[in-house]
């Protein structure tokens, strides 16, 4: 069974964005799928998401946030799931078909960070697992967590590492996945009086940081001035329910 898996918790991101990502993956996957957000409030989510109860880990609410949390979706269990989970952050926008990404072999895909792939590191913003085959990957950051945050910056880190020791780490085509603020946006100070670059031959626009999808469909700029987006309507045609 091929799933579409995502998580929400806290006030991070609304409801609005779950749907979008749900109704993007509509449009762009023709395989039998289904679309599960996994969450601690699922209040405005569209009738037709599948909701699931967030996956309990206690976490210092002192600590700052590096997604931690989830690396619960590789529980044994995975409430009623089973077969291949496809994870989307919501904070993406799909472009293209999504058929590629079940179909291109191997036990496990991630991003090849833009800025770190010399180091190995993945970018979970868009990553591909068996459901329920690694369970240490959740057991061992429970059981030696201290050190886990020591040695590795956030989830991502980790999680790449782990998949790495395990010899089962692959990657992306480099095309499929782009950076908003890598590829797209314009460089000081262009960004104030150019639209961002056309949206070139890719499959999932990734946002990492700010600006957010919402925030740049109407124009945007950055708290210190040195980055701009101007109003972008082939974004906010992708990014629509």
């Amino acid at each position: 069974m091929n799933n579409v898996v995502c998580m929400k918790w806290g006030t991070k991101f609304p409801p609005e964005y779950v749907n979008i990502l749900a109704a993007n993956v509509k449009r762009n996957l023709s395989l039998p799928y289904r679309f599960v957000c996994f969450t601690d409030d699922a209040s405005g989510l569209n009738s037709e998401i599948e909701v699931r109860p967030l996956p309990e880990m206690k976490i210092s609410a002192h600590l700052p946030e590096r997604g931690w949390r989830k690396l619960t979706i590789f529980q044994e269990k995975l409430a009623d799931l089973e077969g291949t989970a496809l994870f989307f952050d919501l904070d993406v926008i799909i472009a293209q078909s999504l058929n590629p990404f079940f179909e291109v072999p191997g036990e496990f895909r991630i991003i090849k960070d833009w800025n770190l792939g010399r180091s190995g590191i993945g970018n979970s913003s868009v990553f591909r697992f068996e459901i329920g085959r690694h369970p240490d990957v959740l057991s061992w950051f429970l059981e030696h967590r201290e050190e886990v945050r020591v040695q590795h910056r956030n989830e991502q880190a980790y999680l790449s590492w782990k998949m790495k020791q395990k010899n089962i780490l692959d990657y992306w085509e480099p095309s499929w996945c782009l950076s908003f603020k890598k590829y797209y946006m314009r460089p000081f100070p262009l960004g104030y009086f150019i639209q961002p670059r056309p949206i070139p031959e890719t499959k999932v626009i990734v946002f990492h940081g700010a600006p957010n999808p919402d925030a740049v469909r109407f124009g945007w700029r950055s708290s210190n001035f040195l980055r701009a987006v101007r109003p972008t309507p082939w974004l906010a045609e992708l990014w629509k329910e």
